[in-house]
């Protein structure tokens, strides 16, 4: 079934005539009588009575009218989400985001974006908190893992794939662990920001990933910090790839087990509920997703 003539059913349900559904599309009373015949056609079954004065659905043309107002209420969203594009932006932003995504291409994306539209200002924080939104005044938050509460919407942007690494300095010392189990027997340097323990390193399994419990004398809440540690060959740190990309080409930071580490998070643009979320918002969503998706080698 054409999504089209769909819609044109639904209209013919809430309109009561073909003519009045011609009319508003600027269709002649034949053509819509048409398109809803090839409809039935297609459907196999009757979907109107008609008399002479009123419309009736059938019970299969009631079964089909959810899904096609389904499909028209999808169409007019997709409408509005672009509405306005070409238009000026202007107003304000308040926004959040993570340190390491800070560093990497947020700054400059979201300066980049101010300068695109000179009536707009955004206010950044780079925080590793969960900010809260509407207590925060935010507009806009960019977070990485897991969204548990329901009065937000997240939308995807990228998968951000985690690795183990140490330098070629702590390798010669200590010796290259050969499984994720020998992690056991090595100092391994945690990151205490992340949505499950610092120690906890996932890796993928047969039939799921199962986790192993690490030990070290050095933890931290802040990615540079953890990222320096593991350069200066201190231990074997468990970080996300995008943080250390250049150290793993440069060969500064040696990837110990590229095909194995489990742990995948989404990076998320997450903003309060509401039917459309501002025009400014959306398009800085947009201008964010393209510089990541630009950048996607680094995750």
């Amino acid at each position: 079934m054409r999504a089209d003539d769909l819609i044109l059913f639904s209209q013919v349900f809430e309109l009561g005539s073909f003519s009045k559904v011609a009319e508003q599309n600027n269709l002649t009373n034949s053509v819509v009588s048409k398109r809803i015949a090839r409809l039935e056609e297609q459907a196999g079954v009757q979907l109107l009575y008609r008399t002479t004065r009123k419309l009736t659905l059938t019970e299969a043309g009631r079964a089909l009218l959810q899904g096609a107002k389904n499909v028209k209420q999808a169409t007019q969203e997709a409408v509005d989400s672009v509405s306005g594009f070409g238009e000026r932006v202007t107003g304000h932003i308040k926004m959040s985001v993570p340190t390491i995504s800070g560093d990497l291409l947020l700054a400059q994306a979201v300066a980049e974006f101010c300068n695109m539209h000179p009536g707009l200002t955004v206010d950044m924080s780079l925080d590793n908190r969960f900010v809260d939104l509407v207590d925060g005044g935010y507009d806009l938050v960019i977070r990485t893992g897991y969204l548990e509460d329901s009065s937000l919407i997240a939308r995807h942007i990228i998968d951000s794939q985690w690795v183990v690494c140490a330098s070629p300095e702590y390798i010669a010392r200590y010796s290259k662990p050969q499984s994720p189990n020998d992690l056991l027997t090595h100092n391994c340097l945690q990151y205490a920001y992340q949505t499950t323990g610092a120690s906890e390193w996932e890796f993928k399994g047969s039939k799921k990933n199962k986790i192993i419990r690490v030990t070290g004398n050095f933890s931290t809440d802040n990615a540079t910090a953890l990222r320096k540690a593991a350069l200066g060959g201190y231990g074997i740190a468990y970080m996300p790839r995008c943080l250390v990309y250049h150290d793993l080409n440069s060969g500064d930071l040696i990837d110990l087990f590229p095909e194995q580490v489990g742990k995948r998070l989404g990076i998320y643009a997450v903003y309060p509920f509401t039917r459309q979320p501002p025009k400014k918002v959306k398009l800085l969503i947009e201008h964010i997703k393209t510089r990541y998706l630009e950048n996607a080698h680094y995750f």
